[in-house]
Order: structure tokens, then sequence, then C-alpha cells
């Protein structure tokens, strides 16, 4: 059910769509009342504006309210275009990570899920990451997306999965009732999962949260293990400060490639870590106009300047999906993106402390 006339929507991501023209295609998709979802189309009954002659391009998408928080309640089924039929290939419903309350859900459409897979599955290839190898994934599963998305990277590249399941709710939930002991005694509990598969198995490729890592690199035994088998380290579902980088990448595990990679349940995508010679460096650039970023004084709502610290607000926009002008939980200096890229790209990315009035708890994840 496809409109022949907005093609633009299904340019891959590498072919650069023209944001205008993209932009204006998604806005006819999502706002017609053949192709758009109920969700969207109820939606725009309030809207103080008309998305399909107001919305141009990539800056008028800040004229939308964020809807992000209505994604606790809305049905599921509201969520995707009718424009795909009766029969959607859904690859899954996922869940953010429950940071703050309630857990907020979106629907995964397998075109977007394919277009992302193999933007990812490029950002590893121009770090060096190797094909072929078995990877062992220390990220939840379940209904977090993360899971299933390095899942099905780790098969797409030729290679066999390991995986050790975490639950980032119930560790959160020890950390903000003060149980700190119990938390660690969970990572603990990781970690020695991931030894046995370590000690017995060829792992060439080790995905894991950034607070999982930090305790594996003090484990004597677990460091050697991965010095000795492991050729690239993919870290993803939370933060890792510059000197942390540089520590791990430059000290515990020299000649190991370190990949970062930031993204979010309701951007439906991780955007992978900038190649570049300094090790110290680490920019997320957006797929664009498919996923964009604007960093912003939190206050006033304006775009900061080049070099300047504000936070993030992501847009996506896509045949299966809108969800634009989020304000994420993240802050991150303003840096230009490559050329030709409309937005914002992102350095320095580190959690607010408090967002919607709930403490943000990153945990294991």
């Amino acid at each position: 059910m496809f409109d022949e006339n907005d093609t633009v929507l299904d340019t891959p991501i590498e072919d650069g769509p023209d944001p205008g023209e993209f932009i204006r295609a998604a806005m006819r998709w999502h706002f017609d009342p053949r192709t758009g979802s109920p969700f969207w189309l109820a939606r725009a009954k309030t809207l103080d504006f008309d998305p399909l002659t107001d919305v141009k391009g990539v800056d008028d998408l800040a004229l939308f309210p964020n809807v992000c928080d209505e994604l606790r309640d809305v049905r599921v089924e509201d969520l995707v275009p009718r424009g795909y039929g009766e029969n959607p290939e859904i690859c899954g419903i996922f869940e953010s990570g429950g940071t703050t309350g309630q857990p907020k859900r979106v629907v995964l459409l397998r075109d977007w899920f394919l277009k992302s897979q193999g933007w990812l599955s490029s950002t590893l290839d121009a770090h060096g990451v190797p094909r072929g190898a078995n990877w062992l994934m220390m990220f939840p599963t379940g209904p977090h997306m993360g899971g299933y998305a390095y899942a099905r990277l780790a098969k797409d590249r030729g290679g066999h999965l390991f995986s050790i399941d975490m639950d980032p709710r119930w560790v959160k939930q020890l950390i903000s009732s003060g149980r700190t002991d119990d938390a660690r005694a969970y990572a603990g509990h990781l970690l020695e999962q991931a030894r046995y598969v370590l000690r017995s198995q060829d792992v060439g490729v080790l995905a894991i949260t950034p607070p999982v890592l930090e305790r594996l690199a003090v484990d004597d035994e677990l460091t050697e293990l991965v010095r000795n088998k492991v050729k690239a380290i993919v870290w993803a579902g939370a933060h890792m400060d510059a000197s942390t980088r540089d520590l791990l990448g430059s000290e515990v595990f020299p000649g190991l490639a370190l990949v970062g990679f930031f993204g979010s349940t309701m951007m439906l995508h991780s955007c992978g870590q900038r190649f570049t010679e300094d090790v110290g460096e680490c920019v997320f650039d957006p797929p664009a106009p498919f996923i964009t970023f604007r960093v912003v004084d939190p206050d006033s709502g304006k775009q900061v300047d080049h070099g300047a610290r504000g936070r993030v607000v992501v847009n996506h926009v896509s045949r299966s999906f809108l969800l634009p002008n989020n304000l994420d939980r993240d802050e991150a200096t303003r840096v230009p993106g490559p050329r030709g890229q409309v937005g914002d790209s992102l350095a320095d990315v580190t959690p607010v402390q408090v967002f919607d009035g709930e403490a943000v708890i990153e945990g294991v994840y």
C-alpha cells in the first residue's frame, strides 16, 4: 500500500535523500488517513499547525509537541501506519529501559530494522570490527531493543552468538533503594557467566554496557581472556566518559577496537561512533534525515553554539515511525556533522541527573 510518489522514504540511508523532500514525503505519509497511524491521525486534530503545509524541512519538526510520554499508555496497534496493510512485518514491541518510571513502547517494523542494521554494520566495518567472529553479548534482551538488534548483528556478520542476559530494571531498583551491595553482587553474577564463555569458547567481539565493562576491567582473569581472544569491544546502553575510554583503549585493552554506540528505544536506532585516529574523540553522527539531533538550551529551547553543551533533542522520521522533537534524557556538546549532514552531531554525551521529575539511574544499562 506504499505511495509510489513517496519512494524517497525508501531511500537507503547511505544514499542521503534530500532532507526537505524526505520530510515533506513523511508528512504526507503519516498524516494521510489512508496511510497514517491511528495515533498520529488522532493527534493531528490537536495540533495548532498543519503538518502537510507547515512542516517543510527538518527545522520545522520543532513545531511538534513532545509526545514521548504518551507512548507509555497508547495501544501499540495504534502506532502502526495503516499504509502497511493488515499484516505488517513487525519485528517486535520494545520498551524503554524504565530509567524514568513506567516504560514507553514502540513498534519495530522490518523495513526500518533492516535499514538500521545495515547502517550499524557499516559502522562496525569502518572501525575494523571483524566479520565472521563469534560475539559475546552482555546486553538486556526481552523488552529491550538493544539485545534484539545486536544479537542479529552477530549472526548477520557471520558469527555465532553467546549471550548473558541481564535485568537492568532490577538493578535500578536495587540502587534506588540503597541496596548497592546487592547491585554489585548482581554485576558480579553477570561477569561469572561471561567467564565461563570466555574460558571455553572462541569470542572475537564483546558487546557490553560500560558499567559492566568497567567491572570486567578490574578482574585480572577476565581482562587477560579478553586481551587474548577478543578483537573488538562494542559498548552501548549507557555512557562512558573520555578518561574511561582513554584508560580502557590505551592501557587495559590496547590494540582492540573500542567502538561506542549512542541510541535509545525511542530513537529506534543506535548511532555509531565516528571513525577517527584520535582514540580520545567520541562523536556520534546520526543517519540523517531519518534521525536528526538538535542540541538546545534546556531553559530557552534555543539551539546552542557549536562547542557548547545542551540537552539533546531527537527526531525519528521514517516510513514506519514518527517521533519528532523528543527531548532526550541526555546532554551533549554540539559539534558539526559530516559534510552534507543536516542537524547536529554529538560529543561527550552524559545523562542528566533528573528527567521528568525522576532521578536518572543507569545501573548496568
